[in-house]
């Protein structure tokens, strides 16, 4: 890779089509709010369709003239082509089901044995659900005798989910078929499966407008949705979630959440006819997370009365907080409890996060730890068991390596390695990874992985991409990236900060990214961003920041904060105006992290003050080379955030360095995305920021 002059098509010679606008303004509060581009709020207008076609053939223009992006794109397309496997799960018919992709596919099929080892068959192939295989398959669930399963899809990466069902011995599809579905998966009990579901939406407005009503219906088998029983609906909460757990086979678990970080929990006894709903925990404020029932009691993890987690058992018959049992406590050391899973009738295993990478340890139902599952390093891992059974499980990945799959022996606490995963030209001997720990503005000690060739020197030459998300409780473990290759085999540096707002160091953690203290997630950002600079790993004319969702808007507003720290700029699918994300879809879900322009004065004038839509400076500060992204079908942030952030940008005083979208066609937020969409999106962003850094990937460096 070597050092080149950024290519001449800059800010200066491009040409921003003109985004439809008007003179909307609003108030918030005492805020009066200017709002050009609402009319890229309605993204079905002819207007804004044409700003769109407009704006993409730019984007494509550009992307077009850069002289190695045909050879990034097929690097891609080959480092993605690579085997994978997902871990076994023994399910209500006896066999194994797992899911594999030779490399060759966009979406991974799922196969079934007789046993481990055996003679795998195919039961469910995605691919053959569309041409273009912008169907993905996202869940399965089985019948209690193993005779149907309920699988669920989503058409280009919108959240919509629908659900069809199978004869599991013939492969028959039944006649059953449930639409507009969101956020839920099927339980089944007797004859049918409990499932969450809007009404179906205004036609043209199915992937903006607000979700309201969320509601649990039961499908008998054989009969048509409109004869689905309603089990609950809260008239009262429009702007709650309702999902339904099948426990033991024998209670219902209803959470409902949307108001707070947590849910509540209400939990039925199905085996007793016109048995009510008993109440475990009315608040939203902690998640209670039930994961089996045995013997008698419902099992959970929680963070109620433990930042950290804990995991109780419940009492269906007398499920109130007060009454619940502790069976493991917070870790001793530190860490947080992410998952845990029985593994047979009298063992937990229980996930920890400890510095934001996994441990997993056994306990019996007392609480007693009894051993560990060794990992070989940083890494984040997954495990399949229950308590029907002794059969377990479990996935491991890191920065470096793909998932590779485990049985796990109980008697002994022995490993075996079902599956290994290679990549073609990549010897990841060749790299390391590392943790560092840095100081944030206010003195917070915060992790960051740092992934790099091992014979980078630190002379502040090396190309750095930082990554960051910090919000909604969601930790930043080591996982691997099939893209992400490209740039370490380049000489690049890739980390990853774990960021305040996510979950890393439980519930404190999270909050002090939260609402009035977001400015901590923006701040350990560019205290990330100074530390590679300040021990001499890159410079500012190096250095790439990305982030997805709530890591586009941490990517926007540190733009915003500090555009004299970074060359490139990729804010995906961010959520942009924070005046108004929460008017949209499931916007309103965010606001227990957030807050919302309506709560008060204080938190509207807050909201404003970061804002990436309503802080881009028109004055001439130069800001780095920025790709926005976003899709036509994310129906989670929708793309009027980008469109507007975008349009903004254009329109302002920021430099000579290009300010484009890319806007992909039959997509969604990103989740079930087939291979070759990734692969054209990353050969895009790859070749943006290299031009932008003046490097050439395709020669030596």
């Amino acid at each position: 890779m070597a050092m080149a002059s950024p290519s001449c098509k800059n800010g200066k010679t491009l040409e921003y089509p003109a985004a439809p606008s008007d003179s909307t303004s609003y108030e918030a509060f005492d805020i009066t709010v200017a709002d050009p581009y609402r009319p890229l709020e309605n993204d079905t207008s002819a207007a804004t369709r044409a700003w769109v076609e407009a704006e993409n053939s730019l984007t494509n223009s550009y992307l077009q003239a850069i002289p190695f992006r045909a050879t990034l794109r097929d690097r891609l397309n080959t480092l993605n082509s690579y085997e994978r496997q997902g871990m076994p799960s023994r399910e209500n018919d006896g066999r194994y089901y797992f899911s594999a992709n030779d490399g060759s596919r966009n979406q991974s099929i799922v196969y079934r044995m007789d046993s481990i080892g055996g003679t795998p068959e195919v039961f469910i192939d995605p691919n053959t659900l569309s041409d273009d295989g912008t169907v993905a398959l996202t869940g399965l669930s089985f019948s209690k005798d193993g005779s149907k399963a309920a699988y669920t899809i989503s058409r280009r990466g919108s959240d919509w989910t629908e659900i069809y069902v199978m004869d599991t011995q013939t492969g028959e599809l039944l006649p059953d078929h449930i639409e507009w579905a969101k956020f839920t998966g099927a339980e089944w009990h007797g004859d049918g499966f409990y499932y969450s579901a809007y009404d179906r939406p205004e036609a043209g407005k199915e992937y903006s407008n607000a979700n309201e009503y969320h509601r649990v219906y039961y499908h008998r088998l054989g009969t048509p949705q409109s004869e689905d029983a309603l089990v609950y609906e809260n008239r009262d909460e429009p702007l709650h979630f309702h999902t339904a757990q099948v426990l033991g086979g024998r209670w219902l678990a209803l959470a409902g959440s949307g108001d707070g970080h947590g849910n509540s929990l209400a939990i039925r006894d199905l085996s007793r006819p016109g048995s009510l709903f008993l109440v475990a925990e009315n608040s939203q404020e902690n998640e209670i997370l039930p994961f089996d029932a045995v013997n008698g009691k419902i099992y959970a993890m929680t963070s109620a009365d433990a930042p950290r987690n804990r995991v109780v058992a419940i009492d269906p018959a007398n499920p109130a907080h007060e009454k619940w049992q502790t069976v493991i406590p917070e870790d001793p050391d530190g860490g947080v409890i992410a998952s845990v899973n029985f593994a047979g009738p009298d063992r937990l295993i229980a996930v920890v996060d400890r510095d934001a990478s996994h441990h997993a340890y056994i306990y019996d139902l007392q609480g007693q730890r009894l051993g560990e599952i060794e990992f070989p390093t940083y890494g984040t891992a997954a495990f399949s068991s229950d308590s029907r059974s002794n059969d377990v499980f479990y996935s491991f990945s890191s920065f470096l390596y793909p998932s590779s799959v485990y049985s796990y022996n109980l008697a002994d606490n022995t490993s075996t390695l079902l599956h290994k995963t290679e990549i073609e030209g990549f010897d990841p001997d060749r790299y390391v990874t590392e943790q560092v720990f840095y100081t944030s503005a206010d003195s917070t000690r915060v992790p960051m992985f740092i992934v790099r060739r091992a014979d980078l020197e630190q002379n502040s030459n090396n190309p750095v991409y930082l990554y960051g998300y910090g919000g909604f409780n969601v930790p930043l473990n080591p996982g691997f990236n099939a893209n992400r290759l490209l740039w370490l085999e380049n000489g690049g540096i890739y980390a990853s900060a774990n960021l305040r707002g996510g979950s890393e160091y439980g519930e404190a953690w999270h909050k002090a990214g939260t609402k009035m203290q977001k400015q901590n997630v923006f701040d350990d950002f560019i205290a990330a961003a100074e530390y590679m600079v300040g021990n001499n790993w890159t410079r500012p004319e190096l250095l790439t920041i990305e982030g997805g969702s709530n890591g586009g808007l941490l990517v926007g507003a540190v733009v915003n904060q500090r555009p004299d720290l970074f060359a490139v700029a990729i804010p995906r699918v961010g959520v942009m105006d924070m005046m108004r994300y929460h008017l949209f879809t499931i916007g309103w879900n965010w606001a227990h992290d957030y807050g919302t322009s309506a709560d008060s004065p204080e938190m509207a004038q807050y909201l404003y003050n970061y804002s990436p839509v309503h802080n881009i400076s028109d004055d001439g500060t130069p800001y780095p080379a920025i790709l926005v992204t976003t899709a036509d079908h994310d129906d989670r942030v929708v793309p009027a955030h980008s469109f507007k952030y975008a349009a903004t940008l254009q329109a302002s005083d920021t430099g000579d360095r290009p300010k484009l979208i890319r806007i992909d066609s039959n997509a969604g937020h990103g989740a079930g995305k087939p291979k070759a969409k990734v692969v054209e999106e990353y050969a895009d962003i790859y070749s943006f920021i290299y031009n932008n850094l003046g490097i050439d990937p395709t020669q030596e460096r």
